[in-house]
């Protein structure tokens, strides 16, 4: 009996032996073929920086493009101070600015309608700003005194004559339709005149203005204000 033990536990020996072999033959394969990710593989990885995070998160340290939109309200209300500041906004604005005659007293805006010009003037009939505009082809406002009765931001003029912008109304014509001051109309996005042509007559019956002159006389007459139209 004692023999036959002796004899047996060699076998077991080297079949653990064996095991041990095959295990570590096996792993070596797999992870040659990539499967078992190496302590140094892992590594390699943690170090490498993920390059989608990159193109997924913008780089704060980057300075954005700027891009000037003109028109824009902002950047058109801060022209309206600068231009209301030096009294003009057109080239030949201080070619004519002396007040017309029979235009009233104390804050108010005049509109004469032989020169194409408006006033925005002050209590003690300073001159705020004065420029030129494009009133009626038609015989439609009447010289004398009116109030501002309504404003509104964005219009559309009658007989699709326009989208306009910063409309002040102060009175009505013949057929009933509002007068007032406005922006030059777009239509499909084309200026219905240029601004070369204002001080002469081309709308459908209001007062055209630049957009700068315009935002300043919003600016100046809220609802109620003085509107002067002398001959």
């Amino acid at each position: 009996m004692s023999d036959h033990r002796r004899q047996v536990r060699p076998r077991y020996a080297r079949i653990v032996a064996l095991a041990v072999s095959v295990t570590v033959s096996a792993v070596a394969a797999l992870a040659g073929l990539g499967v078992l990710a190496t302590g140094t593989a892992l590594a390699g990885a943690a170090a490498r920086p993920a390059s989608y995070t990159r193109s997924a998160v913008p780089d704060a340290t980057a300075t954005p493009s700027l891009t000037p939109q003109s028109g824009t309200e902002s950047s058109v209300g801060a022209q309206a101070s600068t231009d209301s500041a030096k009294n003009t906004s057109h080239p030949d604005a201080k070619a004519e600015t002396a007040i017309p005659a029979d235009s009233g007293s104390g804050r108010r805006v005049v509109f004469s309608q032989s020169s194409q010009r408006v006033w925005l003037l002050g209590k003690g009939d300073d001159v705020r700003r004065t420029y030129l505009v494009s009133g009626s082809v038609t015989s439609n406002l009447q010289p004398g005194t009116y109030s501002v009765y309504s404003r509104s931001r964005w219009a559309v003029g009658v007989d699709d004559s326009g989208v306009m912008q910063y409309f002040v109304r102060f009175t009505r014509g013949p057929t009933g339709a509002a007068i007032g001051f406005h922006t030059i109309p777009t239509k499909d996005g084309v200026p219905q005149q240029t601004r070369a042509e204002l001080g002469t007559p081309q709308s459908h019956g209001c007062i055209r203005q630049y957009l700068p002159d315009a935002v300043a006389l919003w600016t100046f007459a809220p609802v109620g204000t003085k509107v002067v139209v002398v001959a």
